[in-house]
């Protein structure tokens, strides 16, 4: 049996996400733990192009605003050892490389800049209007991010390897 996915259809143009609605978090180990935390968006646009499809996202993400609900672990990862706060406050991500998929996600490969560093990072999601009227699209995503590639080099008992993301931006046409 096969299933169609009927994939929403999004308007052309420049798409801002809400920074009050807009939810970015991760999920990392410590000490053998997960630890969940949460990022500020400070900023997030999307261009789409006249086939409703995405093609350019650029996201920055304030550093100064990270919450892990410890505020000692919070301050640690301020330090020059880890995401170097001070020096560099934002974390951002642009993708210009999108590939859709029969089940309606998208893949967007892409890179994130942290700590003076560019890596990769591919993110995978899915887009659904989120307003009757169309003014509203809500995007739920996540990617994994190898924390060694933007040169956090700690042992991997104490900060895990990878960084899951999640995701959850609204956005309205600009």
């Amino acid at each position: 049996m096969t299933v169609q996915v009927q994939v929403p259809r999004i308007a052309a143009g420049r798409w801002t996400a809400s920074d009050s609605r807009t939810r970015i978090g991760f999920t990392v180990g410590n000490l053998g733990r997960p630890v969940h935390g949460s990022v500020a968006c400070g900023s997030a646009d999307v261009d789409v192009d006249d086939a409703g499809s995405p093609v350019r996202v650029r996201a920055e993400m304030d550093l100064n605003s990270i919450h892990t609900g410890i505020a000692k672990r919070d301050s640690d990862l301020r330090k020059p050892r880890l995401l170097d706060i001070d020096r560099n406050p934002s974390m951002v991500w642009t993708a210009d490389r999108f590939t859709g998929h029969e089940d309606g996600t998208w893949t967007a490969e892409g890179e994130i800049f942290v700590r003076g560093t560019r890596a990769p990072l591919t993110v995978t999601g899915t887009a659904e209007p989120a307003a009757p009227d169309g003014s509203w699209i809500r995007v739920r995503a996540s990617g994994t991010l190898d924390r060694a590639t933007v040169g956090i080099r700690v042992p991997r008992v104490v900060i895990g390897r990878t960084v899951e993301i999640q995701i959850d931006a609204w956005l309205r046409p600009s």
